[in-house]
């Protein structure tokens, strides 16, 4: 051999006797990418996001509801199974989302205009979008 490292290659690897070896994961973890931007993945997941619009009901639809409600206030023959699909509103968006919640029907809160289920799920009556009696 005449080569330009032929006096050290057979060398044993040098070992520091006052740092300890470090392992593979966090030598490895020196090398990996770093956000430069902080919060740039948040924002672009938060943009990602999909709303809806609120659906505006017809007057079909308006009375179908009405009729629901009225029946389910008049409870005469005990509590009744619900399905509410009703739209909440992004806090941070434009639009929202609609959400199905299914529980039994508790009471209508008239001076608030809110619907109750007996597992305490409040919803305004102006953000029901349907009524299905189980």
């Amino acid at each position: 051999m005449n080569g330009q490292y032929d006096d050290i290659i057979n060398l044993p690897h040098a070992t520091s006797k006052k740092h300890p070896r470090m392992s593979r994961h966090n030598r490895a973890a020196q090398f990996s990418p770093f956000a430069a931007l902080t919060g740039y993945d948040a924002a672009i997941q938060e943009t990602a996001r999909i709303t809806e619009k609120r659906r505006e009901l017809t007057q079909d639809a308006v009375d179908e509801l009405n009729l629901k409600i009225s029946f389910l206030m008049q409870g005469q023959d005990g509590m009744k199974k619900v399905k509410v699909t009703y739209f909440q509103e992004d806090a941070t968006k434009d639009g929202g989302m609609y959400i199905k919640e299914e529980g039994y029907f508790k009471r209508i809160k008239s001076d608030e205009k809110i619907l109750e289920l007996t597992n305490g799920i409040q919803i305004c009556l102006i953000d029901i979008f349907k009524i299905e009696i189980i």
